[in-house]
């Protein structure tokens, strides 16, 4: 690979390495950008993100980048179904997000991981999208053994020692043009909606 191409990659994965938002504590975090990089590397992405297989609610396995990231606007967050406060909040937000979406929402891929593996079983998680009313096609949430999550949720910048010190940050990308930002939980849901709608539309030179 070329030397930029390294560069322009570094650039983009640094987002994942600077997630600080904590599951508790909700420290003020800084104003977000989204971080821009060319359209290459789609082999080189694959490795950083890995081919991972994990298990969706539905119990299907999917392969982190081919299946789940590859070519898609999506939205990645984490969970852990038996927290009690932030993430149920988080879930029912990202719920409003896609109903704002309206017929671009199926355009849109949301990822939500556990950080919870040994519980969060396929079955589990299926249990929690009924219950929070976030069972869609366009939805996944994924789960798998630990050492799995484990290398998952570090390419994304989350080193989870224990399921509550999950960052509550949201990443938002568009994965063929390397185009990535962090929001804060707290945006309104219409700004979630608005920064999503923005990553759908063509980069201008390509």
């Amino acid at each position: 690979m070329r030397m930029l191409d390294w560069i322009s990659l570094s650039v983009c994965f640094w987002i994942f390495s600077n997630v600080a938002f904590a599951h508790e504590g909700h420290a003020p975090d800084a104003p977000t950008t989204v971080v821009a990089a060319p359209a290459k590397g789609t082999h080189d992405a694959q490795a950083w993100f890995t081919d991972t297989p994990l298990q969706d609610q539905n119990g299907q396995t999917l392969r982190f980048y081919s299946d789940a990231l590859q070519n898609r606007v999506v939205l990645l967050n984490v969970i852990f179904t038996s927290c009690n406060d932030a993430c149920p909040l988080i879930t029912r937000k990202l719920k409003e997000v896609r109903e704002l979406l309206g017929d671009k929402a199926d355009g849109i891929t949301f990822i939500s991981l556990t950080s919870d593996p040994l519980r969060d079983t396929p079955a589990v998680l299926k249990a929690y999208t009924l219950k929070q009313g976030s069972d869609d096609p366009h939805w996944f949430f994924l789960t798998g053994d630990k050492a799995q999550m484990d290398l998952v949720l570090s390419r994304i910048g989350q080193i989870v020692p224990t399921p509550e010190q999950h960052s509550t940050q949201l990443i938002v990308g568009d994965v063929a043009n390397k185009r990535w930002s962090k929001i804060r939980p707290d945006a309104p849901a219409a700004a979630i909606a608005q920064r999503l709608q923005l990553l759908t539309m063509p980069v201008a030179g390509r």
